[in-house]
């Protein structure tokens, strides 16, 4: 708990004065004021990340929390368990989605076992398993208290450890089977909003399934009854291992002041909960891209956050971090390389005209 506890009370405020001074820069660059939309804020933002007005991401590393959820008993999604610990492996050997996407942007990944119902002993996955999967939701708590607590600061010491190793931006994502519904659950206990709107069919569930799918997050909220004031609450009743390491992760780069990127709807639940824990993560938070699930949009609303990318994805796995360091690089460019009026040696006439 003392690690927890230390990471909530060092992160800080953004810093302002770098963002002032981001903006004014910008405001002066040859072109109309605001015309490059979110790139702006983006270099805005970063400025207020890392007090610099000028940054560069010369490494990104996405951290992959793997875990199983005991909720998938009740039948809720349409791949079977042992699929979890399949797909972790596929992480190492480089065949999964965020995989392809990382080496087509020179990102590392980092791959965890949190909570894989299984032993992995397949070379390059890091060991932070808590405990061979979640219990199910539908019958009481996902995981004890203590648990969600050391899940949560599992995250917190992987990015640590990315942050020393000099990683300049972190993205997040995840691989477990079941994991759209503990998401669903905790946006529905944080958003007051029933399952319907929370939920989706995730990995292709029929409609009788979808139903069973919100019948049975219903079922994990009225027995369970979190309290949405607490998250740590929230995620030990029906959360997942996943989505509390995720959560340290981004606890953790808010203290160390660096970016951190959400992929889709389960690592949004992951932010939600560290914003809840401590509203200031929000500053280093940038959501890649509106997941197609049918509550991210909700999941954004809750936090505070834009997307700045909508493909209709609903992969995981942390496969929109890729393309969001992309988006990122792109405005840190345009700030470092685009010319202010001053600089420019446009005739001043032709300035007046544009601006």
């Amino acid at each position: 708990m003392e690690l927890l506890k230390n990471t909530l009370a060092s992160i800080k405020p953004a810093d302002e004065d770098a963002k002032k001074k981001a903006k004014e820069r910008l405001d002066n660059l040859t072109k109309p004021i605001g015309s490059l939309g979110v790139l702006e804020e983006i270099v805005i933002k970063m400025a207020g990340i890392t007090g610099n007005i000028h940054n560069k991401i010369d490494k990104r590393n996405i951290i992959v929390m793997c875990a199983d959820n005991g909720v998938v008993e009740e039948g809720v999604s349409a791949c079977p368990q042992y699929f979890t610990k399949i797909l972790t492996e596929n992480l190492i050997k480089g065949y999964t989605g965020v995989s392809v996407l990382s080496k087509l942007t020179g990102t590392d990944v980092t791959t965890v076992d949190i909570g894989v119902n299984g032993d992995i002993t397949l070379k390059g996955v890091l060991n932070k398993k808590i405990n061979y999967g979640t219990k199910n939701i539908t019958k009481g708590p996902a995981m004890t208290r203590d648990e969600a607590i050391r899940a949560i600061e599992a995250g917190i010491e992987v990015a640590d450890s990315s942050c020393k190793k000099g990683y300049d931006i972190l993205g997040t994502g995840e691989m477990g089977i079941g994991n759209t519904t503990t998401s669903g659950a905790v946006l529905s206990i944080f958003s007051g909003l029933n399952p319907d709107a929370t939920c989706g069919k995730g990995a292709g569930l029929t409609d009788e399934q979808f139903e069973h799918k919100k019948e049975a997050v219903e079922k994990a909220i009225e027995i369970n009854k979190p309290d949405k004031n607490d998250p740590i609450d929230v995620i030990s009743k029906v959360g997942g291992f996943d989505i509390a390491g995720m959560c340290g992760c981004f606890l953790s780069a808010a203290k160390n002041r660096k970016p951190i990127v959400i992929d889709g709807l389960i690592s949004s639940a992951a932010a939600l909960c560290a914003v809840r824990l401590n509203s200031l993560a929000k500053e280093y938070i940038f959501p890649s891209h509106l997941s197609k699930e049918p509550g991210a949009i909700y999941m954004m609303k809750e936090i505070g956050l834009k997307p700045m990318l909508d493909l209709e994805m609903r992969l995981g796995e942390g496969s929109g971090c890729p393309l969001a360091f992309q988006v990122i690089e792109a405005a840190l460019y345009v700030m470092d390389h685009m010319a202010t009026f001053e600089e420019s040696t446009l005739d001043k006439d032709v300035l007046i005209d544009i601006r």
